[in-house]
């Protein structure tokens, strides 16, 4: 979108403390470009940014900048500005902010709130990390089953113009326990006369405030609807979450995971933003937790020395084998997970899983074995590299990749559900760990077939 003013117009009004003509420049852009030209501004003149901005535009561009550009802006505003920009944005997206800052940060910010937010605010930041309830806004538009249509369409030109949605209306009894939801709709099409009651079909879905945010995700993905209600165990309607709320959860899950799949820490930061020290500590502490696993390969190569010593050209396999497991292995936990994370397994289903991967472990195991097989023969019709024994060679690594397949499956699939049993990530366990693993066993597996196979042979 062009603009009479660029970017590098408003960058030299900024550079110049012009205030009045950076103002009439400024709001002439919509937010999110506001955002992006705040993210590469120093952060004073970040501020003075804010501090021109017309009031409608304040918590619309502050609510998309980056999380450590956030920080650093209410640093630097003055106290006024920041209460107002605290005060004004939604609680859910202020809880999330804030939850970010570290204790003594919070404290002193929590006395720039009203009395009515401040005490919304503790409410939300009082529930468990990671639970619903950090989600939720207070926020919506409650009724009594025995108004009438009227009545709730006035109350909702009254009071629904400031809460995060009005799409849907909700029904709670006179201790605020919740009894339905009904849609905006609903009431707009109907008798003024009519009464709550008699539109009420008493089928909602609701969370628990203390649900995992994981719930939240899995049911938003499986209904089509723009907000939940969240209650307490006695049914008492606390607050609802929105579906932009979950979609960002979603994008900042995936994330997570997919940098845990990767074999490292989680980024807090966007990758270009993040100082070069904190990047390699985030990695390197798990590329030495692998790095001392693989070790163990070394170790298993020296137990079966004798026989290496004796048939060198096993050793001509140990890539081939080992990479075979570790990739299945890899496959294996990379579905789950991602089917845990979609709420397409649970763990009840550990048995129909592990009945699946033998299955699939056998069968992928058995083709790699068959190309094995064909690999070790046609190279013995143009070369004598496998020896006079090379149909016993051809047999080893055939029955190896079978076994060794079988197990990468196995304990890829299995590991991730183990994991979360006892409470862990199961992201964790994926690829990298998974491949460790499977490298060391694989070898033990494929030297001890190996052994059965040539004894009395080469061995």
């Amino acid at each position: 979108m062009k603009h009479k003013h660029t970017a590098q117009s408003i960058k030299e009004l900024t550079d110049s403390g012009n205030l009045s003509e950076l103002k009439k420049a400024i709001n002439t852009w919509h937010s999110p470009e506001i955002a992006s030209f705040v993210e590469t501004l120093p952060d004073k003149q970040k501020a003075m940014v804010f501090s021109v901005l017309a009031p409608s535009a304040v918590v619309k561009t502050f609510k998309v900048l980056e999380p450590e550009t956030r920080k650093e802006l209410i640093k630097n505003l003055q106290h006024a500005q920041a209460a107002k920009i605290l005060n004004e944005i939604q609680p859910d997206d202020r809880t999330e902010f804030l939850s970010e800052l570290p204790s003594k940060t919070v404290k002193e910010l929590l006395i720039l709130l009203s009395e009515k937010e401040r005490k919304i605010t503790l409410s939300l930041l009082g529930y468990p990390d990671h639970s619903v309830g950090r989600l939720m806004t207070p926020d919506y538009v409650a009724v009594k089953e025995d108004w009438t249509v009227k009545e709730v369409l006035d109350y909702v030109r009254e009071h629904g113009k400031n809460k995060e949605t009005i799409n849907v209306i909700y029904v709670i009894d006179d201790n605020g326990v919740l009894i339905d939801d009904v849609r905006i709709r609903e009431f707009l099409f109907v008798a003024h006369e009519k009464k709550v009651s008699d539109i009420m079909d008493h089928k909602f879905i609701s969370f628990f405030v203390t649900d995992e945010e994981e719930v939240a995700i899995n049911v938003f993905r499986k209904n089509n609807r723009v907000a939940l209600p969240v209650t307490d165990k006695q049914g008492v309607l606390l607050g609802i979450i929105t579906i932009d709320d979950v979609l960002r959860l979603a994008e900042k899950e995936e994330t997570e995971d997919m940098q845990k799949i990767g074999g490292m820490e989680v980024l807090d930061e966007p990758y270009m933003n993040i100082p070069f020290l904190k990047l390699m500590k985030k990695r390197s502490g798990w590329l030495v937790i692998l790095f001392l696993g693989e070790m163990l390969t070394a170790t298993a190569m020296g137990y079966f020395e004798n026989e290496i010593a004796k048939a060198v050209v096993l050793a001509l396999f140990v890539p081939l084998i080992i990479s075979s497991g570790g990739n299945s292995g890899s496959q294996a936990s990379t579905l789950i997970i991602r089917a845990m994370a979609l709420g397409e397994v649970t763990l009840r289903d550990w048995w129909r899983i592990m009945k699946r991967e033998i299955l699939s472990g056998l069968f992928l195991g058995g083709v790699l074995g068959i190309i094995g097989f064909i690999r070790v023969a046609t190279w013995s019709l143009f070369t004598s590299i496998y020896g006079p024994h090379w149909l016993l060679v051809a047999f080893v690594v055939s029955f190896s990749l079978v076994g060794v397949v079988l197990w990468g499956t196995l304990s890829g699939s299995m590991l991730p559900l183990v994991l979360k049993r006892a409470g862990a990530d199961p992201a964790v366990s994926s690829a990298p760990f998974v491949a460790t693993l499977v490298d060391v066993t694989g070898l033990v597996i494929y030297f001890s077939i190996a052994m059965i196979i040539m004894k009395g042979t080469i061995l």
